[in-house]
């Protein structure tokens, strides 16, 4: 067996015999970066404890009307934008931000009273319908309410 030959054999062996110790790296990394099923959801700082009837508190009607929208990216029940409803204003209308083309946060145009992405120039109406694409999907809903002076949403 020439040097070259042997080169090869004994590497290849030292990496045979160092794979269940990288498999098990790579197992560890993967179990500890997913997300399980049987482990507590934290709330981020900017969600808020639920309500008994499964509504989330996510802002205050201050902000909302100082800002225009309520942005919670965070929240426990996912990404959700919060709007006045443009049709009828003492509504609101809570929507997933996420683009259902390639996953960029949607931002509310009160001027055009639609979402618009700023990755692709998707357009959406309040609802979360799709105006224009490449966006052929809806955006996700959510039931809202406004509650003395909180904004609250559940999944529908």
């Amino acid at each position: 067996m020439n040097r070259r030959s042997f080169l090869s054999w004994f590497g290849l062996g030292w990496a045979v015999s160092r794979l269940p110790v990288a498999l098990t790296a790579i197992a560890s990394g993967l179990a500890a970066c997913s997300k399980s099923s049987d482990s507590a959801v934290q709330p981020s700082a900017d969600s808020k404890a639920a309500s008994s009837d499964g509504f989330q508190t996510i802002g205050s009607l201050a902000d909302l009307d100082k800002n225009g929208q309520i942005l919670s990216e965070k929240s426990v029940i996912g990404p959700v934008l919060i709007i006045r409803n443009p049709t009828t204003p003492t509504a609101v209308v809570a929507v997933n931000p996420t683009c259902t083309h390639q996953g960029c946060l949607v931002a509310w145009k009160s001027e055009r009273k639609s979402f618009a992405c700023p990755c692709h120039n998707s357009t959406f109406t309040a609802e979360g319908a799709v105006i224009e694409g490449p966006a052929r999907k809806a955006l996700g809903t959510y039931i809202a309410k406004i509650e003395g002076n909180s904004v609250l949403v559940k999944k529908g």
